[in-house]
């Protein structure tokens, strides 16, 4: 029903993606006037840093048009609207995510595959099998863990009511701070975010393999092609909160 009524107004919804897509471009472009003045980033050259700029644009828009209506949940708890979804015969998540479906959000995702598939171009690697079958892997892992983030957040709001800017603050904050490389970070953050919130598989740890750079905490490499199994773990923590959120819902009474 959502998709019907964007693309109602074709004109419209044109100008909606190419605003978007321009407006997450401004991200990549900030990225471009630091190396107008250095030659490196940590290290990494632009195409290396563009690489992870991609992967981690890419994935988080998927999960983001997939879940990222499940963000206003907190809203529908406080109003007590959330009693609609549950009388319906289908699972509250997929209604919540499903509401107010934004398919606006094609944007981050063109515009993350757009900086993608430049860097594959012009990075300075020799391809393998491997390596280039852990580019899809990866993209897709990470659209699982950031979309296990997304489901975690929602559920979160069934206690707090009014998170979403906590919310934000590790799903948009986690995707801002993987489009740039691992050694611009302290040891401090970077171990946070590979064993306690593993967003570094979402790009960091696969991209080490692919562009031969030393691995984050000198992990051993087999650890670039785990993505699938951290993401499929991350999904137990988020499903047991989902559900525990859900079951301890009270409706407002009005």
């Amino acid at each position: 029903m959502w998709v019907r009524s964007t693309t109602a107004y074709p004109l419209s919804f044109v100008m909606s993606l190419v605003s978007g897509l321009l407006l997450t471009g401004l991200d990549f472009v900030a990225i471009l006037l630091m190396f107008s003045r250095v030659d490196a980033l940590g290290g990494y050259a632009l195409p290396e840093v563009a690489l992870l700029y991609g992967l981690a644009a890419t994935a988080f828009g998927v999960a983001d048009l997939v879940l990222g209506s499940a963000g206003r949940l907190g809203a529908r708890v406080r109003d007590g609207s959330l009693d609609t979804l549950l009388l319906r015969p289908a699972p509250v998540l997929a209604q919540a995510a499903a509401d107010r479906f934004a398919l606006r959000r094609l944007s981050r995702i063109t515009q993350g595959l757009l900086v993608l598939g430049w860097a594959l171009v012009a990075v300075d690697v020799e391809w393998t099998a491997a390596k280039a079958l852990l580019v899809p892997v990866t993209v897709v892992s990470g659209s699982v863990i950031f979309g296990a983030l997304l489901v975690a957040g929602a559920a979160f709001q069934f206690v707090t009511q009014d998170a979403a800017e906590v919310q934000s603050a590790f799903t948009y904050g986690g995707q801002t701070m993987l489009q740039y490389p691992p050694t611009v970070f302290g040891r401090e953050l970077v171990r946070g975010v590979t064993f306690v919130l593993p967003l570094a598989f979402v790009n960091w740890v696969p991209a080490a393999y692919v562009l031969g750079r030393p691995y984050p905490l000198g992990l051993p490499e087999w650890t670039a092609f785990a993505s699938p199994l951290v993401a499929a773990l991350c999904c137990v923590p988020a499903g047991l909160a989902w559900r525990a959120g859900l079951r301890s819902y009270r409706s407002t009474g009005s």
